[in-house]
């Protein structure tokens, strides 16, 4: 295995967003949801209470990253599930003013799902996730036809793991791979990843069957049990271990052989993160569907799709946080 650190990501603001619909045709499956957004001004008191910011924000790391691809040129669809209630309402019609197709569930007997965020001094979040509908999307919601010439399909891994919705993300993906899609997959979250075990989490992954596997270091670390990071190769043929301000390490398999890169970035003042990781899974996989189309060899295309990845989230980072309206 060659490894290697590659240049840094640079400034925000040199992210070129191209014209709507001009890069890959990408569909994405799995929640949109409110995030109520908790900033304490100091540490928190137990037994009284301290100044702060509460915000009402869309949420959802597959909206999220459906959002991020629409920005970023792709023709973008997003299937999910929400409430018959006016937070659904609202969160489609904000994504469909962005450009991009929304097939949702409008589920009776459940809310549209709420994450409540709080965010630490440092930008850290902790999460308390009440998904409500967005677990209700089931296999038969799915329509082949939303998956016609797509050239990808992504799946953060909350989309395996709620039920229905864990069998509508396998049902995607068989639907996916029989269309000629691409699958990638981000494990979101070391805790319900791995709640029923590595075993059950290794297994849920390999049915997805991804060519491209995003995970945050805590979340590989988990996800490996102290194993080398050189098996998440086991798992896809592309892995990219996510780590913030620190950069990205990119792992790929090569014929008989391995490549690895340590891709640095520049780290850009946020007050809070949330979002930015879907941020660069969207950036990535847009540069790397377009350096696959021009034949790229694989170190150069990795290279460019993850400083790719690192421009998206900083732009993320650096962007307006955009209140929810109802």
């Amino acid at each position: 295995m060659t490894s290697r650190v590659l240049p840094s990501a640079g400034r925000p603001g040199v992210l070129a967003m191209p014209p709507p619909h001009v890069g890959p045709h990408a569909v994405v499956l799995g929640d949109l949801a409110i995030d109520v957004v908790v900033v304490p001004a100091r540490p928190l008191e137990r037994g009284t209470d301290v100044p702060g910011r509460v915000g009402f924000r869309q949420g959802g790391s597959a909206a999220t990253t459906a959002r991020w691809l629409a920005r970023l040129g792709a023709r973008t669809t997003l299937i999910c599930a929400v409430g018959r209630d006016a937070p659904g309402r609202a969160l489609v019609a904000l994504l469909r003013d962005e450009g991009l197709t929304v097939h949702a569930v409008r589920v009776a007997a459940a809310r549209t799902g709420r994450i409540a965020v709080l965010v630490d001094a440092e930008g850290e979040r902790s999460f308390v996730a009440d998904r409500a509908a967005a677990d209700a999307l089931s296999p038969e919601h799915l329509r082949a036809s939303w998956l016609v010439g797509a050239e990808l399909l992504h799946l953060p891994a909350y989309s395996l793991l709620g039920e229905p919705l864990g069998q509508a993300g396998l049902e995607a993906a068989r639907l996916a791979r029989a269309a000629g899609a691409l699958v990638s997959l981000d494990l979101a979250s070391a805790g319900p990843l791995l709640e029923q075990g590595r075993d059950a989490a290794r297994a849920a992954i390999r049915a997805v069957g991804p060519a491209v596997l995003f995970a945050t270091a805590t979340e590989a670390e988990a996800l490996l049990d102290a194993r080398p990071l050189d098996e998440l190769l086991g798992l896809a043929p592309v892995a990219v271990v996510k780590r913030g301000a620190k950069g990205a390490t990119v792992l790929a398999r090569e014929g008989r052989g391995r490549l690895r890169f340590e891709v640095a970035t520049r780290p850009v003042e946020s007050p809070d993160s949330i979002g930015a990781g879907d941020a660069f899974d969207a950036g990535f996989l847009v540069a790397w569907l377009a350096e696959r189309r021009a034949g790229t060899s694989a170190a150069r295309g990795l290279q460019r799709s993850a400083l790719a990845g690192h421009r998206a989230a900083a732009r993320h980072l650096a962007a307006p946080r955009a209140e929810m309206a109802f």
